[in-house]
């Protein structure tokens, strides 16, 4: 099984094979994850500071906050995986 990162801004990187889902945080049942996970000691905030853009689910129960849009990530998994089969 090979091993996929993608950089979710500012230098810092997820495991594509371990994400389940990139959201708005604009939802309330986004908020109350985001709540959750800090309670819960599992909330991984990438942001640097900066707005949170796009929230990113783990399969480990994990969710990471980004600064960057849902989009832009997405498109990094699509353009990684391009890249990977090409090889």
């Amino acid at each position: 099984m090979d091993i996929r990162l993608i950089n979710i801004g500012f230098g810092n990187i997820v495991s594509a094979n371990r994400v389940i889902s990139i959201v708005s945080p604009e939802s309330a049942p986004i908020k109350r994850i985001i709540s959750d996970a800090r309670d819960r000691g599992q909330l991984i905030d990438a942001t640097y500071g900066r707005r949170t853009r796009a929230v990113i689910i783990a399969d480990s129960g994990h969710v990471v906050l980004s600064a960057i849009q849902p989009e832009t990530v997405a498109n990094r998994f699509v353009t990684s995986k391009e890249v990977q089969t090409d090889a």
